[in-house]
């Protein structure tokens, strides 16, 4: 059994999205539709307003939610989500795949899922930054030190001070380090920002799986949706 985690919170005022029930309901489509493992779909969140009743509601957990001040209010705070290394994370299953709600999955995951590692993480990411916290899979219980090393009054400080990007994405490169199992491009795993919205052409790759959308741009603007086809297509 897969529990496919998703997460919902309350942004801050000027944060650079915004996010929905219905954001929720169409990933849990592309989930349905794209995954060929037993699986269940639970949702991280504060507001479950407009889910999906087969989505099962797990409510958010206040842990490290005062350090969006740290990061800005223009930027994702992320840090909640490492305590899903906590061996002990309460209402999750014992293999969890997490996932953003702003990617476009175009293809079978199912080969991305059913892999032996404990441990597999989005790579082909920002330089200085070995992992993109936008999707992993992990078995529960193993890399804990990535929840119990981690301080909120020193780790953020730490991450920034060696020019490691992100929030939760950062601790988890920061105390993993090198060697880690990954998707790339070459597993169907792209970013829309660094690999397809650059690209002349407006198609998308034959071989990809996953498109995710990193950054000020989400498959749900109108202008993505109207400038690349295949976005509307899939993101359903």
């Amino acid at each position: 059994m897969i529990t496919v985690v998703l997460w919902k919170w309350k942004a801050p005022i000027g944060y650079r999205s915004t996010f929905l029930g219905e954001h929720v309901n169409i990933m849990a489509n592309m989930i349905r539709r794209h995954l060929h493992l037993e699986h269940e779909i639970v949702l991280v969140t504060d507001d479950p307003t407009g889910v999906d009743p087969s989505v099962r509601i797990v409510p958010l957990w206040d842990d490290f939610a005062h350090l969006q001040s740290f990061v800005g209010p223009t930027r994702p705070a992320c840090y909640r989500r490492l305590k899903v290394f906590n061996a002990e994370a309460a209402g999750l299953g014992e293999r969890v795949l997490s996932i953003d709600l702003d990617a476009v999955i175009t293809g079978d995951i199912t080969p991305l899922v059913d892999r032996p590692e404990d441990f597999v993480i989005w790579g082909d990411t920002a330089k200085g930054t070995l992992y993109n916290g936008g999707l992993w899979l992990l078995r529960r219980g193993t890399r804990q030190k990535v929840w119990t090393s981690f301080d909120p009054d020193t780790s953020p400080s730490l991450t920034r001070a060696n020019n490691i990007i992100g929030s939760d994405q950062a601790w988890i490169s920061h105390s993993l380090g090198k060697g880690e199992s990954t998707w790339t491009m070459k597993d169907g795993v792209y970013s829309f920002r660094n690999h397809l919205k650059v690209r002349t052409k407006f198609d998308l790759p034959e071989d990809a799986k996953v498109v995710m959308f990193h950054g000020q741009w989400d498959p749900w603007h109108p202008e993505v949706q109207k400038r690349y086809p295949w976005v509307r297509e899939h993101y359903k």
